[in-house]
């Protein structure tokens, strides 16, 4: 493993003047529609039956009569909008199970709305992933319902610095994380996920690549290369916070637990973990191998949400709470589609820039 970490004059906490206008308001041919009732009503529980009983082992009964009101608000406004939700593996269960149309982590839904033949995507998600939505799909009105919710990840990286970057290494190769802003995107050579970065480096066929910005996912994708990792020092505020020795203390307390870490975790906790993959390939594990008991170590609601459509595993909950994931509500898409707020808006110019690098990591399959 060969790793170089490197920190330029500290990162703005927030995306610089170049970044993709969010919040702009734009409603285009859109009209805004009258607030429905949002009362529990016989009507109401009837039309949500079958959506309740996907999510009854984690949401108690109780919350129900205020969650689907809204659940059915949503789902009847996607029919008058021509529009598609699409919820990251973070989103909470009402979210997940019972609004989205499609989801996944952030690429994976990008690449499903570009498909669709929908007229508006609603992200589920944080504000870099409604950039890739809108960069993927430049005709189509993406929408944000918190145009606030951001990423600490995201956040600890500029397009000025990924250009220091390129001064400070003349001629190496940029890797960015799809976890990184539109700006960003437009600046390197190509984008990777957490499942595809080791491919993505080793496809560049060159002895140094830098990777920004996740300092784990790149000493992760270190321990599995010969390739020099040149790594910024990002991090995710979810991940970042799980130690070794806490994954020990679970496995002390839970005889028999199958751990499975996601690499935006650090290195030691990765390596007394049974498997490591995103949060796709985390899902896939817990559905074909069954395990008996399990700790995901990861952000709180994708327990919740893999436990909804899962029998016979127990779920072990450490819960590292996104706080920005968690700005997306029910009321917030309601009100989202309802004004059709807020329109992700990105120069057209940029975006095709961002494009490109994205495009050429789709490409190599």
């Amino acid at each position: 493993m060969t790793l170089e970490t490197i920190d330029l004059a500290q990162a703005a906490p927030s995306v610089s003047a170049e970044a993709v206008a969010i919040g702009a308001h734009a409603r285009r041919s859109f009209q805004p529609l009258p607030r429905p009732d949002l009362s529990w009503t016989p009507a109401v529980e009837a039309a949500t039956a079958h959506l309740y009983a996907r999510v009854s082992k984690v949401i108690p009964p109780v919350e129900w009569p205020f969650h689907a009101p809204y659940v059915k608000a949503i789902n009847d406004l996607k029919k008058v909008r021509n529009a598609v939700i699409l919820a990251h593996n973070y989103q909470t269960p009402e979210i997940y199970n019972c609004v989205a149309d499609y989801v996944g982590d952030s690429l994976q839904l990008a690449k499903m709305a570009a498909a669709s033949e929908a007229d508006v995507i609603v992200q589920g998600g944080v504000h870099f992933m409604a950039e890739t939505s809108k960069v993927l799909n430049p005709a189509k009105t993406v929408l944000i319902p918190d145009s606030q919710a951001g990423c600490s990840l995201a956040e600890s990286i500029t397009a000025a610095d990924i250009r220091a970057l390129r001064a400070q290494y003349p001629g190496v190769p940029i890797v960015a994380y799809v976890n990184t802003s539109a700006e960003v995107k437009a600046e390197v050579d190509i984008c990777c996920t957490s499942s595809n970065a080791v491919k993505v480096v080793e496809s560049l066929g060159v002895e140094r690549v830098i990777m920004a910005p996740d300092r784990y996912l790149a000493e992760n994708v270190a321990a599995q290369t010969s390739v020099k990792i040149i790594a910024w020092h990002g991090a995710c505020e979810v991940h970042e916070r799980f130690t070794a020795e806490e994954i020990q203390t679970y496995r002390a307390h839970h005889p028999g637990l199958t751990v499975i870490a996601h690499p935006e975790c650090p290195r030691e906790v990765v390596e007394v973990s049974d498997f490591s993959g995103s949060t796709a390939a985390m899902i896939d594990y817990v559905r074909t191998k069954k395990p008996a008991r399990v700790l995901l170590v990861t952000e709180c609601s994708m327990s919740d949400n893999v436990a909804a459509e899962t029998t016979g595993t127990q779920f072990v909950r450490p819960c590292n709470f996104c706080p920005h994931m968690k700005r997306i509500t029910l009321p917030r898409i309601l009100d989202s589609l309802l004004e059709m707020r807020e329109e992700v808006v990105i120069d057209p110019a940029l975006a095709t820039r961002a494009r490109r690098s994205v495009q050429r990591m789709i490409d190599l399959g």
